[in-house]
């Protein structure tokens, strides 16, 4: 069983029981109680569940505390909102940090759902959900954001979670990062002086939602610097299930850079640069000094060899506010829709100089 296996076995029965401890779950999945110790310390730092003595309960439990006041529904019940996000492992936990402290501030409880970026995991989250009285939800869609899994007739307001309203959901509220916004600011350090570079590509990966935003604000970029900007400055990475192409893409980037196409490089995401960075350095490419390299997520880019400068989309702030918009939402069903748009921030380190 995969890590990421354990450790959503280990959320669904924290959820279902309030609880769980190291050698029952050890006993249940086959595994040892050293390996599930380490699975609640990597759930314990991404604020997922809180450690105790031989185990571990929900972080709200563990804060002691239930809020001064609650915030209640129809008939006093406690209000209870559901997350539902596609992973818990890469990008998403900040998220549900931001979502799950903003709540516990508000008196909400919050019940999370991890899709896998699975459409039919989805909507049977959703329906799960639905089917235990949420008063709302907080949904990333797996797929484009017109196609959300809530139906027309949930009866529940929703926000929609980094991602942006579709022709389909038209009327939703939203918060996102603006991802555009992050590369425009990540071309510019590059351009400025101290980096000063003037031939900046853009390796972009191609399943990323946020795909487009990066594009558009890199070439922006380019153009408000007043460097040519062009496709031809953009490669598209394959996801990982298409490991020939992705290959192909690599090399060719790479080689573009060691024949001096390239003077710096935008890439997106954090592991993909992390993979750049040891095929510039296997072709004999000096980062920073030859090729600056800015990395985009900002998860694990501090953890190169050489740390990677990187833009770093305001991911607890997002989970924050979409908790606020709900909440004032169920507050008042009338209140004008609202659409909110966090700025990232640019982190540098020692890759781009």
């Amino acid at each position: 069983m995969h890590a990421e296996e354990r450790h959503r076995e280990i959320l669904r029965r924290l959820r279902e029981n309030g609880s769980v401890r190291v050698r029952d779950v050890a006993a249940e999945l086959g595994v040892s109680s050293i390996t599930v110790r380490r699975d609640v310390e990597v759930l314990a730092e991404r604020g997922l569940l809180a450690r105790v003595h031989g185990g571990a309960v929900l972080p709200e439990t563990a804060a002691g505390a239930a809020p001064a006041s609650r915030s209640v529904g129809p008939g006093g019940r406690e209000r209870v909102a559901g997350l539902v996000v596609p992973a818990a492992d890469y990008y998403f936990p900040e998220v549900i940090k931001g979502a799950r402290e903003a709540a516990a501030e508000r008196g909400i409880r919050l019940v999370l759902g991890i899709t896998q970026y699975d459409p039919e995991q989805e909507r049977a989250q959703v329906r799960h959900l639905l089917a235990e009285g949420v008063d709302g939800l907080l949904i990333t869609p797996c797929g484009p954001a017109g196609e959300v899994s809530v139906p027309d007739d949930a009866g529940v307001p929703y926000v929609l979670v980094e991602r942006r309203a579709g022709d389909d959901a038209i009327d939703a509220e939203q918060v996102v990062s603006d991802h555009a916004y992050g590369a425009r600011i990540a071309v510019r350090h590059l351009a400025e002086a101290g980096a000063g570079r003037t031939r900046i590509g853009l390796l972009l990966r191609e399943d990323s939602p946020h795909r487009d935003a990066v594009r558009e604000g890199f070439l922006a970029g380019l153009a408000a610097v007043g460097l040519p900007g062009a496709e031809s400055s953009v490669f598209r990475l394959p996801a990982p299930g298409r490991p020939e192409e992705r290959e192909r893409v690599l090399r060719e980037f790479t080689e573009a850079a060691a024949a001096g196409r390239f003077d710096a490089a935008l890439v997106h995401n954090d592991r993909d640069a992390i993979v750049l960075l040891q095929r510039l350095r296997a072709a004999g490419v000096r980062v920073p000094e030859e090729v600056a390299v800015v990395a985009y997520d900002d998860e694990v880019a501090a953890l190169a060899d050489i740390p990677l400068s990187a833009v770093a989309p305001p991911k607890h702030a997002v989970g924050a506010a979409a908790v606020d918009l709900l909440a004032r939402r169920l507050a008042d069903p009338d209140r004008a829709r609202h659409r909110v748009t966090i700025l990232p921030e640019l982190r540098v380190r020692e890759s781009s100089g």
